[in-house]
């Protein structure tokens, strides 16, 4: 039997992202239980309905929703840009929610873990996601909740190496496993 499908979504497009840092890791923590795939969303056109009709479609919309399609859950892991999600992660969100009627989102489980360098763990970004989330029929964990604050004392070389940090997020992972498993029964 095969593992069920994760997809992992950073909303951050930077080399250096501490996002894709924090992602990387709970992708190592998740891959025992899941085939864990990383989605691409840096080539995504900002989204107009006007591109959806006839053979206007971008490629890399087609792509993108056929990525996320088959997904059995999906985790998002998004920096706090002024109190908000990146626009690059709501623009995904929007591309994979259309064309009406036809999102790919709906229904699936999914998680939210905010990463920041200030101590607030990008709350604003969290909640923010998870409202666009709850319009979309994305089945969202509750709890634990994950605010990653201070992320940069918890790096190394772009690698996650606090082990407070790791130990919170394995067990973030853990309870990720369960509500996927419980929601995909």
């Amino acid at each position: 039997m095969s593992k069920q499908q994760v997809g992992v979504i950073v909303g951050s497009l930077r080399q250096g992202s501490f996002s894709k840092a924090v992602a990387q890791y709970v992708a190592t923590q998740l891959s025992e239980a899941f085939d864990v795939f990383f989605i691409d969303i840096s080539d995504l056109p900002i989204y107009n309905q006007d591109l959806d009709a006839g053979d206007a479609t971008p490629a890399a919309w087609t792509r993108f929703r056929a990525d996320v399609a088959p997904l059995d859950a999906v985790l998002f892991v998004t920096p706090e840009y002024n109190r908000s999600m990146p626009g690059v992660l709501k623009n995904a969100l929007d591309v994979g929610s259309r064309p009406y009627g036809a999102s790919v989102w709906a229904g699936k489980p999914g998680a939210v873990i905010s990463v920041s360098p200030g101590a607030i763990g990008a709350f604003g970004a969290n909640h923010h996601l998870r409202q666009v989330a709850t319009f979309l029929d994305i089945a969202l964990m509750q709890q634990p909740e994950a605010y990653v604050g201070n992320i940069v004392n918890a790096l190394s070389d772009g690698v996650l190496t606090d082990e407070g940090v790791q130990g919170f997020l394995t067990t973030f992972a853990q309870a990720f496993t369960q509500w996927v498993r419980r929601l995909s029964a």
